[in-house]
């Protein structure tokens, strides 16, 4: 065997064995730890996008440091809310379902947070992709005050233009004042880091 294919074969038995400790810790302490850093939400979104469906003609996601488009919510009371009505300050939008348990697992947590920010700090935008019923009676049970819009769920919706190609929920989303997309997270966030990845 030459000197370039032992080289070869040594770092591809480097990168099997790296891959299998990460395969390995995934199966004794589950995929925790790597959803908590941005490096591990980067693979986990590289991964799931790319096995995603195809977009739907004339849907595209918004790259990160772009800003996001003016997509139009529907308020609780039926009104017509758009996004750009949050510019100014930071936004963390989470999309939820009332039917998603990490979602409702984490609403406490988003709810204090947003309590607990300065008037120049982070907003918390909650969307539901969710039938406006079930997101009523959910609410009347686990009140929020931090605002709750509505969107129509589907493969074309806004959690997929900014990046969730596969619909996972929860999804969260990070905008700067100014509307650009700073961050995103796939999956329920704890109280550890919630602080850390909303910080602009």
């Amino acid at each position: 065997m030459n000197r370039g294919a032992q080289v070869a074969l040594i770092v591809g038995l480097g990168v099997m064995g790296a891959l299998a400790g990460v395969c390995a810790s995934l199966f004794v302490v589950g995929p925790g730890p790597l959803l908590r850093t941005e490096l591990g939400q980067r693979i986990v979104e590289t991964v799931a996008g790319a096995g995603a469906p195809p977009l739907p003609a004339g849907v595209t996601v918004t790259p990160r440091g772009e800003v996001a488009p003016d997509f139009v919510f529907t308020a609780r009371d039926g009104a017509q809310r758009r996004l750009s009505e949050f510019r100014g300050r930071p936004v963390l939008i989470n999309y939820w379902a009332s039917w998603c348990g990490p979602c409702v697992d984490e609403m406490p947590l988003l709810d204090a947070f947003a309590a607990s920010q300065p008037p120049d700090g982070v907003q918390v935008l909650g969307v539901a992709l969710d039938d406006p019923d079930s997101v009523a009676a959910f609410l009347a049970e686990a009140p929020v005050a931090f605002t709750i819009l509505l969107d129509e769920p589907g493969p074309g919706d806004s959690s997929v233009r900014l990046g969730n190609r596969r619909s996972v929920l929860p999804f969260s989303v990070l905008l700067d004042a100014d509307g650009r997309v700073m961050k995103t997270k796939l999956g329920a966030f704890d109280a550890e880091r919630l602080e850390a990845w909303a910080a602009p």
